[in-house]
């Protein structure tokens, strides 16, 4: 029994040159070991290689070498098998025109070949906030409603493992607050979730491990806490009355004046403590009106990394 929902070991793709395009490779040797039970994000600039991983995963592109389990089970061996254990929610806003939402999570759950007594359309209709359009055409959906269609679709056959490829590229914040809430839920039951997005605010909030990839490779795969890290700075930005002959008091730190009365500070919290500089500016008799902290986010760490590999 692995403790490993996705197990992947040197995974490489070259697509073949055909005649209107050279050869390309698309991924170079990736390694990347998800823990069942995990939020894991994938993240990286557009072209990186995140969908070709996504769609080798699906079955929809065949790898050109390595080894890629899922739940365990190696997909080149029972490649059936281990798509049972995931559900795959595509960016692309994929719907059948001719069955209604409640047909269409029926039809599905038979490709799975789960017996009627079995199913959870109902239950998965119910969750999604798709009750009110059970009964109708996927065409006449919203784009928010047809994004979680596609997750009633990848949900029928209750996989160990949910894949969401950017699921809320043009949600309305309603909308994703309430898709973000279910998919929370499936995470606490135990449904191990791979999320790709280009808002990072998201994985940010969301993700308890995070990997960046670039090129085809992965530039950095941690927990969220310890990337967060790589940046080890914080920002203190106070409200004074004269900020420029305050900035020259702080000789040891890097300063920079924002107005009149604001002066940034950055310091590295792991070495210094911000209220040693408050001690110096108390000690040059320094009237502070105002102060506020800020350290750099995910989407700051990522351009840092991106930008740094390149």
């Amino acid at each position: 029994m692995t403790d490993f929902a996705i197990e992947i070991n040197n995974l490489s793709k070259t697509y073949q040159k055909t005649s209107k395009s050279p050869a390309k490779k698309a991924l170079g040797s990736i390694n990347l070991q998800i823990k069942k039970g995990s939020f894991f994000g994938l993240l990286g600039p557009n072209g990186a290689g995140k969908s070709t991983i996504i769609n080798i995963l699906a079955g929809l592109v065949n790898k050109t070498s390595g080894e890629v389990k899922i739940c365990g089970i190696d997909i080149d061996k029972n490649q059936q098998q281990s798509k049972f254990k995931i559900g795959i929610v595509p960016q692309e806003l994929i719907i059948d025109p001719f069955f209604n939402v409640r047909e269409t999570l029926e039809i599905y759950a038979g490709y799975y070949g789960i017996k009627k007594s079995q199913r959870r359309t109902d239950e998965i209709i119910e969750a999604l906030g798709l009750k009110d359009k059970a009964k109708s055409a996927p065409r006449s959906l919203s784009g928010g409603m047809r994004r979680r269609l596609l997750v009633a679709k990848a949900l029928v056959h209750s996989p160990e493992i949910l894949v969401l490829d950017e699921p809320t590229a043009g949600v309305d914040v309603e909308l994703r607050n309430q898709l973000w809430n279910y998919v929370k839920s499936l995470n606490q039951q135990g449904t191990t979730i791979l999320l790709t997005t280009h808002y990072l605010e998201e994985a940010e909030e969301l993700c308890d491990e995070i990997a960046i990839i670039n090129h085809g490779s992965v530039i950095a795969c941690d927990k969220k806490s310890n990337l967060m890290k790589l940046m080890n700075e914080k920002e203190l930005i106070i409200s004074c009355d004269n900020s420029v002959e305050i900035s020259k008091i702080l000789t040891d730190f890097k300063t920079k004046v924002l107005t009149e009365d604001r002066l940034s500070i950055i310091y590295d919290p792991e070495k210094v403590a911000v209220d040693k500089i408050l001690l110096i500016l108390a000690n040059n008799k320094v009237q502070i009106k105002d102060i506020s902290t800020s350290q750099p986010d995910l989407e700051e760490i990522f351009k840092h990394l991106v930008s740094r590999k390149l």
